[in-house]
């Protein structure tokens, strides 16, 4: 059995607390700054649109009129699921140990398109149910491992309160650790049947239905669709989760991967750190996150919106506007990989667009 992840802290604070504390809204009065300067900018009023809204977000939670973003990582969590043991996966469970040593080789998708935006891709093993501890010796990941994988929800809780803290508190002090060198996060995921464990929290959270709800994961044809969903009305009867107290939602239907992606977000938005949230799993990270501490929605970009199908539930009910629909369902992180490139088209326009009074061109926006 794999060594499980303990806190390293001797003092008796209460470390989720004490970071909630350090959590506020974006600063309105950059904000403010920023929307002055765009309205004066050498093209019709707010003219790139979205753009010009992440602009101005940008600055409100930076404090700043020239937004620092350059230093870019992806944060892939990982774990896995007891509930792949009901065939809610087109996979079996050991791809998502085979996935990390991929993440580790540089050959998966999240490997290329972090590349290709200039990211730094850090892998953390949150729960994975094989021993990756020769990753961690040759320092080429992460341990935060609360135990290997969940339970098989089906039965009862996918874990006890405990160790949902201890997820949540983990993926905080990832943030706390990489917060120096880093300039905007990005959350990524891996584990076989976290589609599973997402659609269960959402459905936990709303009042929306399973056939609303539940996607195709790995590709799931409409007999594997039809069991997946008998298998999360039995987890959510089994378990019946608390939609008011996040911490009981993960505990009973989430996995360790999603509460690491919960506490990468808190902890972001305590070093007021701009995250762009990825896809499914990582939103199902970002409503327990945001029913935990309300004010880390102001730290939040969604990066784009994916095929699974409830999806936009999770992203309507944070109030969220992806920046991208591109049909993606990978996960990993790439959906936020491809929109680093958008928020730094954004300071772009924010910092490099000359306004009216500065190119000397005649007019103003508003004629």
């Amino acid at each position: 059995m794999p060594t499980t992840y303990k806190p390293n802290r001797s003092d008796h604070v209460d470390y989720l607390e004490a970071t909630f504390r350090k959590i506020f809204p974006q600063d309105s009065e950059y904000r403010d700054k920023a929307t002055a300067r765009l309205e004066q900018l050498t093209m019709p009023h707010w003219a790139l649109g979205d753009l010009m809204d992440l602009a101005v977000d940008l600055a409100g939670m930076t404090r700043s009129m020239h937004p620092p973003v350059k230093r870019k990582r992806v944060v892939v969590m990982v774990g896995d699921h007891g509930v792949t043991a009901e065939g809610v996966s087109k996979y079996p469970s050991e791809v998502t140990a085979q996935m990390v040593y991929n993440f580790v080789n540089g050959g998966a998708g999240i490997n290329a398109l972090a590349r290709q935006a200039g990211a730094e891709v850090s892998v953390v093993d949150m729960g994975c149910s094989e021993d990756l501890s020769d990753l961690v010796k040759q320092g080429k990941i992460i341990s935060k491992k609360i135990a290997a994988g969940t339970e098989n929800m089906v039965h009862g809780p996918a874990m006890t309160r405990t160790q949902a803290v201890l997820a949540v508190e983990a993926g905080v002090e990832v943030a706390d650790a990489m917060a120096a060198e880093v300039d905007i996060f990005a959350t990524g995921d891996m584990g076989i049947g976290n589609t599973t464990a997402s659609t269960a929290i959402i459905a936990a959270m709303t009042d929306k239905s399973l056939d609303e709800l539940t996607g195709r994961g790995t590709g799931l044809d409409n007999d594997q669709l039809d069991h997946k969903k008998e298998i999360l009305a039995r987890v959510l009867q089994m378990n019946k989760p608390d939609a008011e107290d996040g911490l009981d939602v993960l505990a009973k239907v989430g996995g360790y991967e999603i509460g690491g992606i919960a506490g990468l977000i808190i902890g972001a938005a305590a070093h007021q750190k701009p995250i762009l949230v990825d896809g499914f799993i990582s939103t199902a990270g970002a409503l327990i996150a945001c029913k935990l501490e309300p004010f880390v929605r102001d730290y939040i970009i969604c990066a784009h919106r994916s095929v699974e199908q409830g999806h936009v539930v999770m992203q309507e009910k944070i109030g969220c506007k992806p920046l991208l629909d591109l049909n993606l369902r990978l996960g990993e992180g790439t959906g936020a990989a491809l929109a680093f490139n958008v928020v730094e088209a954004a300071v772009a326009v924010l910092t490099e667009v000359a306004t009216f009074a500065d190119a000397g061109v005649t007019g103003t926006p508003a004629e």
